[in-house]
């Protein structure tokens, strides 16, 4: 580890409990902790309804945490910097949550975060307690051939928090939110560019090089290579090529309803992802595509990594309808 201290931290080991602490000491109108770096709704839902619970490591925020809240997760279980949390922790999670209209598990699609998801489903299910997987796999940077269960989970998830915790809050039952998320989740696309990597706070290391003016399109959210490394190119060109790309993935038909959402991953201004925006929504307007759905924020951050992450979505009517209902959650604010 790096002698040199280049983030507002203590010690490297508490980075996880103390940001969790700050961050529910800040918004305790909305969030609490449950348990062990397990973060809750401050006011609960009803029994009678399904819960959403997610899982994670820590380090992307707001991922996951800041999504939870009325209207979209009851609970997000958070793992160590960039780690999955232990089954044992999801388990208990889910303990928590246990009822008869049962749990909805939201997993993003990387190996660690599997792993548990599987263990813990394994264990609620010889406990009685009722509860179904969700994974999302919006990435498309490995190419459009790729079997959707091979492709990673982006920040394509927090829309579908929206729609799952719209959807659960109208009283829908687990299998008709496996149904609505599933369409959802298929139905959506996410690509990445970075222009510098991150590093691990707990020990300075480099995630991933990339030297200077040069741009890689879709670098993954740990720094995983996409395969896109060319010369950095005008905001223009970028969000042209990266729409196109998801265009060719989503296959709309002729005036579709569109979600376009730009992430910002850590380290890229406002200005450049307004700009960005500008130009992907220009594009799909000129190719008779509706956008109904949009939004520019920092959603899914991977610390100082520039760079972002443009997703798009096509929206059936019952979509549109779930992301524009009344949601409270630190990160996310909808007055439906």
């Amino acid at each position: 580890m790096s002698d040199v201290r280049i983030k507002f931290i203590n010690d490297p080991a508490n980075i996880t409990a103390e940001l969790l602490e700050g961050y529910v000491l800040a918004y305790a109108d909305k969030v609490k902790l449950g348990g062990e770096n397990i973060v809750v709704r401050a006011h609960a839902k009803s029994d009678d309804k399904v819960a959403i619970v997610t899982l994670g490591g820590a380090g992307h925020e707001p991922a996951l945490s800041g999504f939870v809240g009325q209207g979209m997760l009851d609970a997000s279980v958070v793992g160590d910097i960039f780690a999955a949390p232990g089954a044992q922790r999801l388990f208990q999670a889910l303990q928590m949550f246990q009822r008869e209209a049962g749990i909805l598990l939201v997993v993003l699609n990387h190996s660690g975060d599997v792993m548990s998801a599987n263990m813990a489903c394994q264990m609620a299910e010889r406990a009685g307690i009722k509860v179904k997987q969700l994974m999302t796999h919006d990435d498309i940077s490995a190419g459009i051939d790729l079997p959707i269960d091979d492709r990673r989970g982006l920040a394509g998830c927090v829309p579908l928090f929206k729609v799952l915790g719209a959807a659960s809050e109208e009283g829908k039952s687990l299998d008709e939110l496996l149904e609505i998320g599933n369409r959802f989740n298929d139905n959506i696309a996410t690509l990445a560019v970075a222009t510098h990597s991150c590093t691990h706070p707990q020990n300075n290391a480099i995630i991933a090089e990339l030297p200077a003016g040069v741009m890689e399109i879709g670098m993954g959210q740990h720094g995983e290579g996409g395969g896109g490394r060319q010369p950095m190119l005008s905001a223009d060109e970028t969000a042209e090529i990266m729409i196109n790309l998801l265009l060719k993935q989503l296959k709309p038909a002729a005036g579709a309803k569109m979600m376009l959402i730009i992430n910002g991953v850590g380290a890229t201004t406002q200005m450049e992802l307004n700009i960005i925006y500008r130009k992907a929504h220009k594009v799909l307007e000129a190719k008779g595509y509706q956008v109904v759905a949009s939004r520019i924020q920092e959603i899914l951050t991977v610390q100082e990594q520039a760079g972002f992450q443009m997703i798009a979505g096509l929206m059936d009517d019952d979509h549109i309808n779930y992301y524009y209902k009344q949601a409270d959650a630190p990160y996310w604010t909808t007055i439906g």
